[in-house]
């Protein structure tokens, strides 16, 4: 309770929730809003926002309805930053404490590739992968998770570092523990606050990589993206703005609602350290 406390008492913090707030709700009320297809023929085409309130946003070239194809792009975002940031943190707290408590030989060569994954840029990486292996929600996912672990694994193995001279690593050691036990049951729960201080940075590039990557038509097809919006609205840029503007915003403040909330989980971690 008391973390929960500190954590609202931080103007970003609050910020973020809200936004964030918003986000969930369009998420959960796009269906019972918009059911249906979401991209099935809603009106005339290009009908600008505000001319039929049935259809507030307007319609894009197909005469899709944007307000509808907004809320369900929202479960999309939603998707695919809680599953890639998920993803991205397991196998980086794995690699991170198998390497840090093993030490030696293994910690080098997870250490190696580790650096090898990050000599390619994260967005490259993706791309090439879901280019290889074909566009769907679940490889976007695992295509952003892919180039996402590696900064969640160095945190980890610095954390676990320091963790495993303590006494009672030694004691469960004496005691007959095996080294995996100890490892994953009494090293990592103790270094994972600082790896999951990353999480919101992870969220917020893998919503921007999945917009990105359905910029390029590299999204899945059987799913309404905000990228894929922006994408469509690009070839009526000047005559229809709104297709892109409108996608383009709900875009920066999902990100900003992420890194906000990030920020206040930072802020009020700093100040119950530096109170204990």
């Amino acid at each position: 309770m008391n973390r929960l406390r500190g954590f609202f008492h931080t103007s970003e913090a609050i910020a973020g929730v809200l936004i964030l707030a918003l986000l969930v709700a369009m998420a959960l009320a796009a269906p019972l809003l918009f059911p249906g297809d979401p991209q099935a023929i809603a009106g005339p085409a290009l009908l600008p926002p505000f001319q039929d309130w049935s259809l507030p946003l307007g319609t894009d070239r197909l005469g899709r309805g944007v307000l509808a194809e907004l809320f369900h792009g929202a479960r999309t975002s939603l998707a695919v930053g809680l599953a890639a940031a998920g993803a991205a943190l397991v196998i980086g707290a794995v690699v991170g404490t198998l390497a840090g408590f093993a030490g030696g030989l293994i910690d080098e060569v997870l250490m190696r590739i580790t650096d090898a994954f990050q000599t390619v840029p994260s967005f490259l990486l993706a791309l090439a992968f879901v280019s290889i292996v074909g566009p769907s929600l679940g490889v976007v996912v695992g295509a952003i998770a892919l180039g996402a672990w590696t900064g969640p694994a160095r945190v980890a193995r610095a954390e676990v570092l320091s963790i495993r001279e303590r006494g009672y690593v030694a004691g469960a050691l004496v005691i007959g523990m095996h080294p995996l036990e100890i490892a994953f049951r009494e090293v990592l729960p103790n270094a994972l606050p600082p790896v999951l201080a990353l999480s919101s940075v992870i969220v917020a590039a893998a919503i921007l990589t999945e917009a990105a990557l359905c910029f390029l038509g590299l999204g899945d097809p059987n799913r309404v993206t905000w990228g894929g919006m922006i994408a469509e609205g690009r070839a009526v840029l000047r005559t229809a703005p709104y297709l892109s503007i409108v996608p383009g915003i709900a875009l920066v403040l999902t990100v900003l609602g992420v890194y906000l909330a990030g920020e206040g989980v930072v802020e009020s971690t700093a100040v119950r350290r530096s109170l204990s």
